[in-house]
């Protein structure tokens, strides 16, 4: 499936006390909706409130990042929380980060799961069920962020929540349509070219070049471009520019 318009979501506020990851500022000049760190895996109070500042003020949509809290390893190291605890917690950081949108003159529109809480919902049932859950006690019926055929979509759906599928311009994808571990050779590309063909192909043919060699097709409504990579800004743009230029309109999907 392809789409007349796509959304461009970069992962914002990544940042805690005086260190800063990701330039929010201009990345909020390109995407269109913006994934906020809140506060377990990075983030905190003042950040969050000035990305939700800023993301207002230029119409971009507002969406929580929850991950497992992992301060230490930045959300990538996979962990055993209970189910009623991730819960809850998932319901905590999209109550932190509500605060400041509706400050700002804006809300929380979706949720998308960071790291290895990400790549766990893919395969685990019950954390994605957990994942659900924390969505629902949090008192909004908000759209989830996902790959294409995930567990945690699976379980959206039955929820009656929004599942909206996403790919990743600069990862590489496994013939299964899935990421290829970071840990592994050839997991992050950063060649532009390569990047801005991939992310053109999967906007307008719904397919990607797997690392195998093999044509996988992918659904995908909202393209994910890494703010946490050198030249990031740069390369949105350069992204976003080669969509509009193939005819691809470029939107919130909220």
């Amino acid at each position: 499936m392809t789409w007349a318009s796509i959304d461009l979501n970069a992962d914002l506020g990544e940042g805690f006390g005086r260190w800063r990851l990701t330039d929010d500022e201009q990345l909020l000049s390109v995407v269109t909706s913006a994934n906020v760190a809140c506060g377990f895996h990075a983030g905190d109070a003042s950040t969050m409130r000035k990305v939700c500042d800023l993301a207002a003020e230029r119409s971009v949509r507002i969406g929580a990042q929850v991950s497992y809290r992992d301060l230490a390893g930045f959300g990538r190291r996979s962990m055993d929380v209970p189910p009623d605890e991730l819960a809850a917690e998932v319901a905590y950081q999209i109550g932190a980060l509500e605060i400041f949108a509706r400050a700002a003159g804006s809300r929380v529109s979706y949720v998308k799961p960071h790291g290895a809480l990400y790549n766990r919902v893919v395969h685990d049932e019950e954390q994605a069920a957990a994942v659900v859950d924390g969505v629902l006690l949090s008192g909004e019926r908000l759209p989830l962020l996902g790959l294409p055929g995930s567990k945690l979509h699976t379980m959206a759906e039955k929820a009656g929540l929004p599942a909206v599928t996403e790919a990743f311009a600069d990862r590489a994808y496994t013939a299964e349509g899935t990421l290829v571990p970071r840990g592994e050779d050839g997991a992050v590309l950063s060649d532009p070219v390569t990047v801005v063909e991939r992310s053109v192909s999967m906007a307008r043919f719904g397919v990607v070049t797997a690392r195998c060699g093999r044509s996988v097709p992918v659904r995908a409504r909202s393209l994910c471009l890494h703010g946490d990579t050198d030249g990031a800004v740069s390369l949105a743009r350069r992204v976003r520019g080669e969509l509009e230029r193939a005819g691809v309109r470029v939107e919130a999907f909220v």
